[in-house]
C-alpha cells in the first residue's frame, strides 16, 4: 500500500511541471499568439483572448499587447535648404488584432524597433526633406505632420500594424536663425494689421458722359 502512494505521489511530482507549464494567463489589453512546433508553426486561425488558456506544454503561447502604443523619437533632419534640425516625433500605433498571427510569423515581437521606428524615422526625412526651415517652424507644420503620417500608414498597413497619428512635438533650429524666422514672422503679422487697420483708398475713374 505505501509502495502504491510513493508510486502515486512520484507520477503526480512529475506530471505537475508539465500541468504549470499548460496552463497560461493572457493579461488585459492583451492576445496572444499559438505556435505549435509539431503542428505546423504559427496557429493562423486565431488568437487567444485574455484569461486563462489550457494548452499542450510542448507549445508556445506568445502574448502581444494589442493596446494603443506612444513612443517618441528624436532626431536629426535636413531642411530643403540644407540645414539641420532636430526634431522630436511622437507615433501612436497598436498591432492590427486579426492579422496578429501574421504579425509574428513574418517580423515578430519586436516589430516596433524593427518596422515602426525606421519607417517613422525615414518618412520624416523624406518629408521633411521638401520643406523650409521656416515652414516647419510655423506655416506648414499641420500639412507636414499629415504627410509624415500618410507616408508611414501606408507601409505600416502592409505590416500588419496600424498608424493612430504621427505628431511633431517640438522643432529645435539654430538660434540665429529661429530668430530670424520669428523677426520675419512678426514683420508679415505687422504689415497684415497696418494694412487691415489703414487699406488703401481705391481710385475711383471719373464718370464719362456722353
Amino acid at each position: 500500500m505505501k509502495a502504491r502512494l510513493w508510486v502515486i505521489l512520484g507520477i503526480f511530482i512529475l506530471v505537475l511541471p508539465f500541468v504549470f507549464s499548460s496552463c497560461k494567463t493572457i493579461e488585459a489589453g492583451h492576445l496572444g499568439v499559438l505556435f505549435r512546433p509539431f503542428g505546423g508553426g504559427v496557429d493562423t486561425k486565431q488568437t487567444y483572448g485574455e484569461g486563462f488558456h489550457l494548452i499542450a506544454p510542448w507549445n508556445s503561447l506568445i502574448e502581444y499587447d494589442v493596446r494603443l502604443q506612444e513612443k517618441e523619437e528624436a532626431m536629426d533632419v535636413l531642411a530643403r535648404n540644407g540645414l539641420n534640425i532636430h526634431i522630436d516625433v511622437s507615433v501612436r500605433f497598436a498591432p492590427v488584432a486579426s492579422e496578429l498571427p501574421l504579425l509574428h510569423r513574418e517580423i515578430g515581437p519586436d516589430y516596433m524597433e524593427k518596422i515602426v521606428l525606421p519607417q517613422i524615422r525615414a518618412s520624416t526625412r523624406k518629408v521633411i526633406g521638401k520643406y523650409l526651415p521656416e515652414e516647419l517652424y510655423s506655416t506648414k507644420r499641420d500639412q507636414i505632420q499629415e504627410e509624415i503620417y500618410h507616408e508611414t500608414d501606408s507601409l505600416l498597413r502592409a505590416k500588419h500594424i496600424h498608424l493612430d497619428a504621427v505628431l511633431i512635438r517640438s522643432v529645435k533650429l539654430p538660434q540665429s536663425i529661429a530668430e530670424a524666422i520669428e523677426r520675419k514672422l512678426r514683420q508679415e503679422q505687422e504689415a497684415m494689421e497696418y494694412e487691415f487697420s489703414y487699406p488703401k483708398k481705391s481710385k475711383r475713374k471719373p464718370n464719362v458722359s456722353a
